[in-house]
């Protein structure tokens, strides 16, 4: 049995792994004749009987390998009966390298399916213990560790960059009291009021689903017809006309939280507050043509702007500001404060400059950071809370199902991108991919075991390991 052309790429020094490997290596071993010399871009390298690049580790190079640590002995060629025969079943490298990659995509967002991220810090400029416990906020300067993602709304991963739409600006902060979303955009209000519309203004906003488009686009019958039968959409429209649904660049447009939130201090007075993101850099639109050449030219000009800024280390900061008020405003207000398709101007309700987010780093990979993390409304830390606000209650509701359908496993907070930088202790465990579960006999509570067994009794050690979870899976609740 031999590759397709007979060559193969042995590790020098050593003999090919066992199996597949092996046995070629003994076919081959010693046939010259089916391997030439090639020097390409100063590296030395054989080709095959075919044509094909065969690169040799060694020399400090790794070996390429299978999932398992197999040293692969020819990336090249399948396993075959013979120099022409057909491919042989037990190739068991073809095999696990096809099928990884037939299962490489997974299902994009139902909305927000385009978009770009990068890490950051958010830096506070004073201390707002009177307003809020959230530890973020207790002490001027100190730093805390972010992911932002960026995208537009409607449009599949696939469409271009200055789309007419809303953008996505979604923030992962990384608390020492867990981890805080704000989830929100770059329009301060939305187009519904009640969260059980929402399947209704995302099926009206994209493709018309008898001829699959028009696609990235709401300027089409359907999504007419349904905010011509929802009033509240009106003020919402508004603002997708005007030049802030196509934005110049990421690092050129405001985000907002969108709907009212609470913090509550240390003696659990509550003020209703909105969030804002001012960008240093101010705000910068183009207009329509312009868009329409871009796309053409460069459907991925936002990405590729925000990539170069940062490359460059021309980093992109936005202030967090806050417009704070409390229930006797609320009372007196001409709207519902909690009403996500109103917001409370800024002449009446001025915004209060607290901190800075800067993204200074781009991401190592785009999958495992930027298509993997997974923001949530209900993240929320000690400090901040909700409102009864019913579209920020269904939003609250609706993002662990998403989730769950996307990232194949409840374990989605496994994953670097989205596992808190703060030590933790849970007794959940199981579930598909799991990568760590509690280690000793108890994972429950109440419960009498000592700390040998993971139970609280006793002399208790540290909350968590840098992974973030117990030693022997103890969990004290406060």
């Amino acid at each position: 049995m031999t590759g397709a052309h007979g060559g193969i790429a042995v590790r020098e020094g050593r003999p090919a792994a066992a199996g597949r490997q092996q046995q070629m290596a003994v076919i081959v071993a010693g046939d010259s004749g089916k391997f030439s010399e090639a020097v390409y871009g100063g590296e030395r390298v054989r080709r095959g009987r075919g044509g094909e690049t065969h690169q040799r580790a060694g020399g400090g190079r790794p070996a390429l390998t299978t999932q398992q640590g197999v040293v692969v002995a020819d990336d090249q060629n399948s396993l075959r009966v013979g120099e022409r025969g057909p491919g042989a079943l037990e190739d068991f490298h073809f095999r696990e390298k096809i099928f990884h990659f037939d299962h490489e995509r997974i299902p994009e967002r139902v909305v927000h399916a385009r978009g770009f991220g990068a890490h950051g810090f958010f830096e506070n400029y004073e201390s707002l213990a009177e307003v809020t416990r959230a530890d973020l906020f207790q002490r001027a300067g100190e730093r805390t560790p972010a992911f932002v993602r960026f995208s537009t709304v409607a449009g599949n991963k696939g469409s271009g960059d200055l789309a007419r739409d809303v953008r996505g600006f979604a923030v992962k902060l990384y608390t020492k009291q867990g981890n805080w979303d704000l989830v929100g955009n770059n329009i301060p209000v939305f187009f519904i009021q009640d969260a059980i519309k929402f399947p209704d203004v995302i099926h009206a906003a994209k493709q018309e689903p008898d001829r699959g488009f028009p696609q990235a686009q709401t300027a089409h019958d359907n999504f007419w017809d349904f905010v011509s039968l929802m009033p509240e959409s009106t003020h919402m429209l508004m603002w997708i006309i005007s030049d802030r649904a196509i934005p110049r660049s990421f690092r050129f447009m405001e985000g907002f939280g969108v709907h009212t939130f609470r913090l509550v201090n240390a003696d659990g007075r509550s003020t209703f507050v909105k969030f804002h993101w001012k960008p240093k850099q101010g705000l910068q639109s183009v207009v329509w043509n312009e868009a329409l050449k871009i796309n053409g030219a460069d459907p991925d000009f936002h990405r590729r702007d925000l990539w170069d800024a940062i490359q460059q280390e021309d980093f992109p900061e936005w202030e967090l500001g806050l417009q704070l008020f409390d229930e006797q405003f609320a009372d007196r207000f001409e709207f519902d404060a909690l009403d996500p398709t109103k917001i409370i101007p800024e002449e009446v309700v001025p915004v209060r400059r607290v901190g800075r987010l800067v993204l200074d780093r781009v991401v190592d990979n785009f999958f495992a950071e930027t298509e993997q993390v997974a923001f949530c409304t209900q993240n929320i830390v000690p400090g901040i809370d909700f409102t009864n606000d019913p579209l920020l209650q269904g939003r609250n509701f609706s993002y662990l199902d998403t989730q769950l359908k996307r990232l194949g496993s409840p374990n989605f907070t496994h994953l670097p991108i989205n596992a808190p930088k703060c030590p933790f202790a849970t007794f959940q465990q199981d579930g598909h991919m799991a990568t760590v579960n509690p280690v000793s006999r108890a994972n429950y509570e109440p419960n009498s075991w000592g700390p040998d067994k993971g139970g609280p009794w006793g002399a208790v050690t540290a909350a968590g390991l840098a992974s973030g979870w117990p030693a022997r899976g103890s969990l004290l609740l406060r």
